[in-house]
């Protein structure tokens, strides 16, 4: 059985979720998410929590009430509390630039790089060698993140590149002759 899909999700005020025709949808003061439910998972409403169950005992089924609890959970926080994600810039020569949707990004190629940012996702940059990426879809907001990331990751010889502000980059050794 899971155990993450036994857990309820309590639902804090100011919060509205829906369950209707196969889709539950979760309005706060952040925005509005919507999800896909699956049929093999039921989803009830019980006062101030929502509980998942799994309709049978097959290994689909209990897996999927995990998922499912895990991501209106991530939902729920979204809404109220919303994601972030920071990356740093490591090199000479290193910088970002945050204009509107737009992140304008130096990363020693012989052309700037400027990545779109979807909608609903926000960029800051407070200093020139970090980036903020927010939004209330915690998805959206690491692929984003991965994405910048992807442009330059972190090489193990010098550390250059761009990189989570949590990740520690393991330096590698230099041949010797």
């Amino acid at each position: 059985m899971s155990r993450i899909g036994n857990l309820p999700i309590t639902v804090p005020k100011g919060v509205d979720v829906t369950v209707a025709s196969g889709q539950i949808s979760v309005k706060g003061p952040l925005g509005t998410l919507s999800q896909r439910l699956s049929t093999i998972v039921d989803v009830s409403r019980d006062g101030d929590n929502i509980v998942f169950k799994a309709l049978d005992e097959s290994i689909a089924s209990n897996a999927m009430s995990g998922t499912l609890r895990a991501l209106v959970a991530n939902m729920v926080q979204g809404v109220t509390k919303g994601y972030e994600r920071k990356l740093q810039l490591v090199g000479v020569g290193y910088r970002a630039q945050a204009q509107g949707d737009k992140l304008n990004l130096t990363l020693g190629f012989s052309h700037p790089v400027v990545h779109q940012m979807p909608k609903g996702i926000k960029v800051e940059t407070p200093v020139q060698t970090e980036i903020l990426i927010k939004g209330i879809d915690k998805q959206v907001v690491g692929q984003v993140a991965a994405e910048v990331r992807g442009y330059r990751p972190p090489e193990p010889y010098k550390g250059k590149g761009v990189r989570y502000s949590d990740e520690r980059v393991v330096l590698k050794e230099t041949k010797k002759k």
